[in-house]
């Protein structure tokens, strides 16, 4: 068996023994997620790890979200096809290449110049057409290019800064890891009928994505 067709082996074994039983049901998440080689936004001493139910490092303080809350949080967003979607801290672009099968437009925001441009290389060589890579601030997002459909922050935060929440669109929604009380917890931020409302939707520990602090952030 080619390193190829045990990577393939690898990404199966995740959806379905990862992704599926944990109350992932939507098939355009799985099938996404088997058509991404995970193992590639990872660096090479770790791509025998690339497919474990792990956050991974893949630079000083920054890490890929573990596959199962990654699902989750996406199958929660509810993608839609025509959706354009801002995807914050992006890291090598793992999460930009997956929601690229799902979304109309995808807008990775990263503030690693390295990291940008690795995942920049990554989703040309990917085919990936229908995203694109940003470096700024985290934190600021992109108001020149919001409001957004979907806004998703790939690591845990003490607090959603004002700023983002600022560019969900209109029936919109945000999905971010916020932690409280040293207890981190999904949640999905809606904006409905200019009313911004806050729905905690299960316990979830993943690394913080750095930039973001409390003084600064939106308190619910």
């Amino acid at each position: 068996m080619t390193s190829s067709e045990q990577y393939a082996v690898a990404r199966r074994h995740m959806v379905e023994s990862q992704v599926r039983p944990n109350k992932v049901t939507d098939e355009r998440v799985a099938d996404a997620m088997l058509c991404t080689p995970r193992e590639l936004f990872v660096p090479k001493p770790y791509r025998g790890v690339a497919y474990m139910d792990e956050d991974i490092q893949i630079a000083s303080g920054r890490f890929l979200m573990e596959p199962m809350v990654f699902a989750r949080l996406l199958q929660e967003a509810g993608v839609e096809p025509d959706d354009t979607v801002l995807d914050i801290g992006c890291g090598t672009g793992y999460s930009t290449a997956v929601l690229g099968h799902l979304a109309g437009t995808v807008v990775a925001l990263e503030h690693d110049h390295d990291l940008a441009a690795r995942a920049t290389e990554l989703l040309a060589e990917l085919g990936i057409d229908n995203a694109a890579v940003v470096e700024g601030p985290l934190d600021k997002g992109l108001p020149d290019q919001g409001p957004f459909d979907i806004i998703l922050l790939n690591g845990s935060v003490a607090d959603v800064p004002d700023a983002l929440i600022d560019q969900i669109a209109e029936g919109g929604r945000m999905m971010a890891v916020v932690v409280r009380k040293g207890v981190g917890r999904a949640t999905r931020i809606d904006r409905i009928n200019g009313l911004v409302s806050r729905r905690d939707l299960f316990d979830a520990a993943n690394p913080a994505l750095p930039g973001f602090s409390r003084e600064q952030g939106f308190v619910f």
